[in-house]
C-alpha cells in the first residue's frame, strides 16, 4: 500500500507534501507539469514523451489539486492541463529530497551488473 499524504500546501512556486510517514517532499510548479503521465503528454504504447517542454511556460502553477481514490492526486495547472493522475507512488518516486535521491543511486547501483 503507497503511502499517502498527510497534508498537499500550495506554495508561491512549490507544492510542498508531507507524508503519513513522515517524508517531506518539494516539487516546484512547472516540474511536476513536465512530469505528467497523461495520454497527452507520454504516447501511451510506447511511453514516449509527447510533450514538448517549451510549450510549458515557465510560470506555469498548480492553481489546485483533487484526491483521486485512495491512491492519487490530480494537479489543475494554470495553462489549463487537468488530465495528469500523479500516483503517490509516482510522487514519491520523484521526490528530489536528498534523502529520495541517495535512495534512488543505491538502487540504481544495485541493479548495475
Amino acid at each position: 500500500m503507497p503511502v499517502a499524504p498527510k497534508t498537499i500546501q500550495l506554495k508561491d512556486s512549490h507544492v510542498y507534501i508531507e507524508w503519513l510517514d513522515g517524508h517531506n517532499s518539494l516539487y516546484s510548479h512547472r516540474d511536476l507539469r513536465l512530469q505528467c503521465r497523461c495520454a497527452s503528454c507520454i504516447e501511451e504504447w510506447t511511453k514516449r514523451t509527447l510533450l514538448d517542454p517549451a510549450s510549458v511556460p515557465g510560470d506555469v502553477e498548480v492553481m489546485d489539486h483533487i484526491q483521486i481514490g485512495t491512491y492519487a492526486i490530480q494537479f489543475l495547472f494554470s495553462d489549463a492541463h487537468y488530465t495528469g493522475i500523479y500516483t503517490y507512488d509516482f510522487l514519491r518516486e520523484i521526490c528530489s529530497c536528498d534523502l529520495c535521491s541517495i535512495a534512488r543511486k543505491k538502487t540504481d547501483s544495485n541493479r548495475t551488473p
